[in-house]
């Protein structure tokens, strides 16, 4: 394949980079990630529920995880502030009876003082303070984040000496804040894993998505080094970088 098919290629994938939801579906089997993290998510919520547990999902994307927990929908609340997943929550989520509420700012979160036993957010904004206040009396908080070294390494290939959008993100600097906020840490745990893209379609599809990591990337500007990274799969058949997640269960 000549690099003005590559070009071709590449562009269609920048044309048609959205998602839906929080939905990569686009790209499954073309990419991995978080297949080894050293926690599982999913299954450390669900050790906290059970069926009287009052919960709330903040930035909850498309509700796409916190339906697969099928807890009880009267005692299910979720916020989420991006348009397209507002619009798509309030389609998919309040005829279901679940108490969904559109908001961007997670220093003011439209529930009561006390309201929740758990509070789960994964990927999504925080403010320790607003969290203490939503949440009852041995009320838990449970995150999993993306942190601030996230994929430094594949933005250097196309973008070098881009800044960190979010230096703070990181285990060390995020438990002092859940603690002077009077949280007890129940369990703070940091990774760092590899991402692995099999083609540079892929690539670009979700260096568009991730727009906050990869800004004012574009195939046409980042074509030489798009390149290059076609010669690195066309060699091991993969490209490789690093994720950065921690996590953090704190109680009040």
């Amino acid at each position: 394949m000549n690099v003005e098919e590559l070009k071709i290629i590449w562009k269609k994938e920048e044309e048609i980079a959205h998602i839906h939801g929080w939905d990569f579906s686009h790209i499954h089997g073309r990419y991995e990630e978080e297949n080894d993290l050293p926690w599982d998510y999913e299954k450390i919520v669900r050790q906290y529920l059970n069926s009287n547990s009052d919960i709330l999902d903040y930035d909850t994307g498309g509700g796409e995880f916190l339906l697969s927990l099928n807890h009880p929908y009267s005692r299910t609340s979720a916020t989420e502030g991006y348009k397209p997943n507002v619009d798509l929550c309030r389609e998919k989520l309040l005829p279901l009876g679940i108490n969904f509420k559109a908001c961007d700012k997670p220093s003011e979160i439209p529930y009561d003082d006390e309201t929740f036993d758990i509070i789960i957010n994964r990927h999504g904004d925080f403010d320790a303070i607003e969290l203490y206040r939503l949440l009852k009396n041995d009320g838990v908080f449970i995150t999993e984040q993306v942190g601030g070294d996230n994929e430094r390494d594949l933005v250097e290939m196309v973008l070098p000496g881009t800044e960190k959008p979010f230096p703070h993100l990181n285990l060390k600097e995020q438990r002092k804040v859940f603690e002077d906020a009077r949280f007890q840490i129940i369990r703070a745990e940091e990774a760092f894993r590899p991402i692995q893209f099999y083609d540079i379609g892929a690539f670009v599809w979700f260096a568009h998505i991730i727009e906050w990591e990869f800004p004012n990337f574009s195939v046409e500007k980042c074509f030489s080094q798009l390149l290059g990274m076609q010669k690195m799969i066309d060699k091991t058949g993969k490209i490789e970088g690093t994720i950065h997640r921690y996590l953090i269960i704190a109680k009040k």
